[in-house]
């Protein structure tokens, strides 16, 4: 069974700004219904909700790293849609800046750094895979996609913390993708480098930005809309044979 994007209820998480909000309006424009999850950007949600409508977009918040927030989060989607979700984007990052001269260096970086992260990244992509699975597997279809990083290949900042949890969901993405296959769910994973701009990204001088854009064939940074285009991709009937993959969307900085 293969959905439209149309046919798909979305789950963003974190998807109320940034790079998430570039997503859930991509997915809102393709004429999906769309869950747009919140911590603590209730504002930002809200106007996505009203600049869709309520029928097609819902803002919900919850604490992806809290297990009973996030099947509070999926039964309210269901209660509002009438139906499952069926598309899931690990977007929400926890705490982080990317503030390259102000991180710590390996040597003296805090382990609760790394804690933070993977309950994050990891701790929140499991929670919502494994509360997004029943009903994915109730419809023959899912499609999970997980935010990753370019740095893991081409570590350049001392992102230590927020680069080694992106490694460990690249692990679950894969794992994911063997398990759940056979039940019609594909998982993939999209790694980006810096995005042009967003709040997360907006720390960065100016001239990394043209130094980054110099470096890629595209001459220029990815921005978060044409980040969202390839998440599409992935939910999309084109991406049916795909899984456990790592699309790095970074005109062409890196190669995987």
């Amino acid at each position: 069974m293969v959905l439209k994007l149309s046919e798909q209820v979305v789950l963003v998480t974190g998807g109320a700004r940034g790079l998430g909000a570039a997503i859930s309006r991509a997915f809102a424009g393709e004429g999906a219904r769309v869950v747009v999850n919140y911590r603590r950007s209730r504002e930002a949600a809200l106007a996505l909700q009203a600049e869709f409508g309520q029928e097609r977009v819902l803002a919900v918040q919850a604490d992806v790293t809290d297990p009973a927030q996030v099947a509070a989060l999926f039964a309210q989607a269901k209660a509002h849609f009438g139906e499952a979700v069926t598309t899931l984007v690990n977007n929400a990052l926890v705490d982080f800046a990317f503030d390259g001269d102000a991180r710590p260096q390996g040597e003296v970086i805090a382990w609760e750094r790394f804690a933070t992260q993977f309950e994050g990244s990891v701790r929140g992509a499991l929670n919502t895979i494994q509360a997004a699975v029943p009903g994915m597997r109730g419809r023959g279809f899912g499609r999970i996609v997980n935010v990753g990083t370019n740095l893991f290949q081409n570590p350049v900042v001392p992102y230590h913390d927020y680069t080694a949890s992106k490694a460990a969901l690249l692990s679950l993405t894969r794992t994911m993708a063997a398990d759940l296959g056979p039940h019609g769910i594909t998982v993939n994973m999209l790694s980006g480098g810096l995005l042009r701009t967003t709040d997360a990204s907006a720390a960065t001088p100016e001239a990394v930005f043209d130094f980054i854009a110099a470096a890629t064939p595209l001459r220029s940074v990815t921005t978060p809309a044409e980040f969202a285009d390839a998440v599409l991709f992935f939910a999309s009937p084109w991406s049916r044979a795909v899984t456990g993959q790592n699309l790095v969307v970074d005109g062409g900085l890196v190669k995987d």
